[in-house]
């Protein structure tokens, strides 16, 4: 599975059928997704998520 990150964002954009995002919010989003918006300033990366099945299985333990 792949590993998606947390990214905050910075500057609003276009999420898709006239939806936006807004400053501050949090978005998990795969590197291929958040490659752009990184390079063109609009993304912060916060932090590593776990995947489903990984959590899953660590509070199992």
């Amino acid at each position: 599975m792949a590993e998606r990150q947390t990214y905050t964002v910075i500057v609003p954009f276009p999420t898709g059928r006239g939806h936006w995002s807004t400053a501050g919010e949090e978005l998990d989003l795969l590197d291929v997704e958040a490659n752009a918006l990184l390079s063109a300033g609009r993304l912060a990366l916060k932090s590593t998520s776990i995947p489903a099945e990984q959590a899953t299985a660590q509070k199992a333990e």
